[in-house]
């Protein structure tokens, strides 16, 4: 039975340690090895000592848009000597070189919701996606757009000297994406990738209380509700079965953006290698 392993830290309320999870070949990814979360932030100084010291956190992957860093800033982390930062978006239009300067720009997904509505509301009721359908689809958009960047940041783990924080701003969709991945590549069933990827629920009311006294987030999470933004089992589910279907697996998909067995092996001995 799965288990979240929570880092109870100030300043986030949805970080865990992948550690303990069994590959399908029965080995275990380490603790202090990969680590996931909400945005860093809030961290205080306590905060940022105990995860540079007692996790050995080395390496920070940043998933966040341009927007959201230029609106939000880089976090305390950035300060700390030794520990290295990796940001890649995963949006295809959050780009450096639109001439518009990131922090009057709208969060990326906003345009994407904005074309979602104009969508649904020209079919019929019957035929508009379930909540799961809508999510997974979502985090195949991650894949055709950025596909670099979920490589890179795959690879980033697989390089980190220390632990690895893998977060965004809600430390769930596009996290639980990546993470998702990552284990995936290790050897870990679907269903441990589901029940870790689906974790993140029991933390969205306490999320959106942190996103929403933000300015990056307040006004796009005005009139959602816990529900609307909390994960499934179903969710991941779909994404690892649309990735089997089209793709043969994770793997498969990795492959075709130039992932190699090297790429394979240096992360399992990150994650699973005493």
């Amino acid at each position: 039975m799965y288990r979240p392993n929570w880092i109870e830290l100030d300043g986030v309320v949805n970080m865990r340690d992948l550690g303990g999870m069994v590959t399908s070949g029965g080995d275990e990814v380490l603790p202090h090895r990969l680590l996931r979360s909400d945005n860093l932030q809030d961290l205080t100084p306590q905060a940022v000592e105990a995860l540079v010291r007692t996790y050995e956190v080395s390496d920070i992957v940043d998933l966040r848009t341009h927007v959201e860093v230029a609106k939000e800033g880089d976090g305390p982390l950035l300060a700390v000597d030794g520990v290295t930062h990796h940001h890649h978006t995963l949006y295809r239009e959050d780009s450096t070189e639109s001439g518009i300067p990131a922090a009057e720009r709208a969060l990326p997904w906003e345009t994407d919701e904005r074309r979602e509505a104009a969508a649904a509301a020209a079919v019929d009721e019957e035929h508009r996606r379930s909540h799961e359908q809508f999510w997974s689809e979502h985090y195949l958009g991650y894949l055709a757009q950025r596909p670099d960047s979920v490589v890179a940041a795959l690879r980033a783990i697989a390089g980190s000297r220390g632990a690895a924080v893998v977060h965004c701003a809600a430390g769930k969709d596009r996290t639980g994406t990546v993470v998702g991945l990552a284990l995936k590549v290790v050897g870990v069933p679907d269903e441990l990738v589901i029940a870790d990827f689906a974790a993140s629920a029991e933390r969205v009311a306490a999320i959106m209380g942190r996103l929403r006294a933000k300015p990056a987030y307040a006004e796009n999470l005005k009139d959602k509700t816990v529900a609307q933004q909390s994960p499934t089992t179903e969710t991941m589910r779909m994404l690892l079965a649309t990735l089997d279907e089209r793709f043969d697996g994770p793997l498969g998909w990795l492959a075709q953006q130039g992932w190699t067995a090297a790429d394979t092996d240096l992360l399992r001995r990150k994650l699973l290698s005493a």
